[in-house]
């Protein structure tokens, strides 16, 4: 019993007024909760407009008891209470991310590794290093290749097929919307010199009209219907590692664009008790029908695991010239991207999900297809009728500027992932010119117009990592340094603004806002916990920082010490 408690005690046998005055006073500190964790002497950001800045943090179990000062907060620490103190660190909310592709990203990180590739000599050298170690038949998959780093040639099946004789291959550009395959993958599949063109795709051939191994969009399903699926237990693990490696660099919440594959998996951990982070699971569009079936019959889930979110795409990517763009690319004029699915089948499946109640969330990248979603949401809401509906414009990066106010004037949510600005910018520029690329990935512009802009970082396609988001958003930066002063400068955002977009604008674009996203008593204790202050180092630095702890509910689930 700590000290004071026993002197309070004392009081009530000595029968004076002062005694009766000190035991009232006593008895308001004996009523005071004592929290199970404090975090202390910190600079804390709470995102709370009504006291942005505090000093010290105490939660009891999952939410959050208290926000104040370090005289203030001390009154909640007992014996049991476990404390943090890191003079000179900052504590932000659990940064949420709201565009993961997470088992995918798990798998990931067990597999080849070639996004830092910068040869195709290096690339070769990395896949057959990785399959000396295989079975023969074992798939080599993900890689997350990027032939922007050995100035643009595509990868081909004859590069790698003398180091994989007896292992299909098929690895990802970083972007996802094309692939590579060896000449086994290809032959388990089926793909041959006779094998047509797929609409909102394409098979890449040689002057032969042979195919070089490279497929686009919805061609590259060709190959993933031949690929075993993943066991259970092998979708467990990948979940676990998605885990892990999120909580390290302070993600505690993903909003995972996923399948009912994903879903199972998540709930097989939920029941588990072994979600260490808090998982939106997102099905896709064309199938809002058994997710609208799955809500009536099992609810929208929980704080852990929620569900009620659909996503479908539109167009591809601006680094395998697969976005819809109004005009021609620049290096490309013969071509402008197109659709992957139809505006009818698009426009049919928005309205069918809005009705059934479901939120929207559309991959939309060049400026055609981001116009086409806007009006298709503008007709829906209208002819569904008002309610707080949050369509989401995932990417949202090549905006017309006429378009830019419709986000605000609609109320539709950009999703967005500042990463990718540091590493398209590198070569954008040559694909869509200078002038489109004054609006590509127009944080400071939608911000300013009143839009709600939420941050996330695509991964598997870009890392999992809140402060290089936050560095992107603030200095613009490219990967190449090749841009000191920041890609499209007028584009850059405060620090304040870019850790509002993964935290609070994060959750309002899954209507978890009342919950998570800002530190105030109630809330989820959700944070994260930083060695340096983000406000105080000059933005290059921003990348350097380290997190030190991450905490969600109210438990530390990832410690660097």
């Amino acid at each position: 019993m700590p000290a004071l408690e026993t002197r309070c005690r004392k009081l009530r046998l000595i029968p004076t007024l002062l005694a009766a005055i000190l035991f009232a006073a006593c008895g308001a500190r004996e009523s005071t909760e004592y929290a199970s964790l404090v975090i202390t002497d910190a600079r804390i950001w709470t995102g709370d407009p009504t006291m942005p800045w505090a000093e010290a943090v105490a939660s009891q179990g999952e939410t959050i008891l208290a926000v104040g000062s370090s005289d203030d907060i001390a009154r909640h620490i007992g014996e049991d209470t476990e404390v943090i103190s890191i003079p000179g660190s900052m504590l932000v909310p659990g940064f949420i991310d709201t565009h993961v592709h997470f088992i995918a990203g798990g798998s990931g990180l067990a597999s080849v590794q070639l996004r830092d590739a910068s040869t195709p000599e290096e690339f070769v050298q990395r896949i057959a290093d990785f399959a000396a170690d295989l079975q023969a038949g074992e798939w080599i998959l993900n890689g997350t290749w990027d032939h922007e780093n050995w100035g643009g040639e595509l990868p081909r099946r004859d590069w790698i097929d003398a180091v994989t004789p007896d292992n299909p291959v098929w690895i990802y550009r970083l972007d996802g919307h094309m692939a590579v395959a060896n000449s086994l993958a290809l032959k388990l599949a089926g793909v041959d010199a006779d094998t047509a063109d797929i609409e909102g795709g394409e098979v890449v051939r040689d002057s032969d009209g042979k195919p070089t191994g490279v497929l686009k969009d919805n061609a590259m399903m060709l190959v993933n219907n031949v690929i075993p699926p993943a066991s259970a237990a092998q979708l467990d693990r990948e979940v676990l590692a998605a885990m892990e490696h999120v909580a390290g660099n302070g993600v505690t919440s993903v909003h995972d664009m996923a399948d009912r594959t994903s879903l199972a998996a998540y709930r097989r951990a939920r029941g588990r008790h072994e979600l260490i982070t808090r998982i939106y699971s997102v099905m896709p569009l064309s199938a809002w029908q058994q997710l609208s079936d799955e809500l009536a019959a099992n609810g929208a889930g929980d704080q852990w695991l929620k569900i009620g979110g659909v996503k479908g795409f539109m167009d591809g990517s601006l680094g395998s010239h697969t976005a819809a763009f109004l005009e021609p690319f620049t290096d490309a004029p013969d071509e402008r991207g197109f659709l992957i699915n139809p505006l009818s089948d698009m426009r049919t499946w928005i309205n069918a999900a809005d009705e059934a109640g479901l939120q929207v969330m559309v991959h939309a990248i060049g400026d055609s297809a981001i116009r086409d979603l806007l009006d298709i949401y503008l007709d829906v809401a209208q002819q569904n009728g008002e309610r707080d509906r949050r369509f989401r414009v995932e990417h949202a990066q090549h905006i017309d500027p006429q378009d830019i106010p419709r986000f605000a004037v609609q109320g539709v949510i950009a999703s967005m992932q500042p990463y990718h600005a540091i590493d398209d910018g590198r070569w954008a520029d040559k694909v869509i010119g200078p002038e489109r690329a004054r609006t590509t990935y127009a944080f400071r512009a939608l911000i300013d117009d009143g839009a709600h802009v939420a941050f996330g970082s695509d991964w598997f396609v870009a890392p999992a990592t809140p402060l290089e988001g936050i560095y992107a958003a603030v200095t613009r930066r490219t990967l190449d340094d090749a841009n000191p002063h920041g890609w499209v400068p007028e584009q850059k955002v405060t620090v304040e603004q870019a850790l509002r977009a993964y935290t609070y604008e994060a959750a309002y674009a899954s209507f978890e806002e009342e919950i998570k996203g800002t530190l105030r008593n109630g809330m989820l204790a959700d944070f994260v916990l930083l060695d340096r202050v983000l406000t105080d180092i000059p933005p290059e630095e921003i990348r350097e920082t380290r997190v030190l702890r991450t905490i969600v509910g109210g438990r530390v689930v990832y410690s660097l010490d």
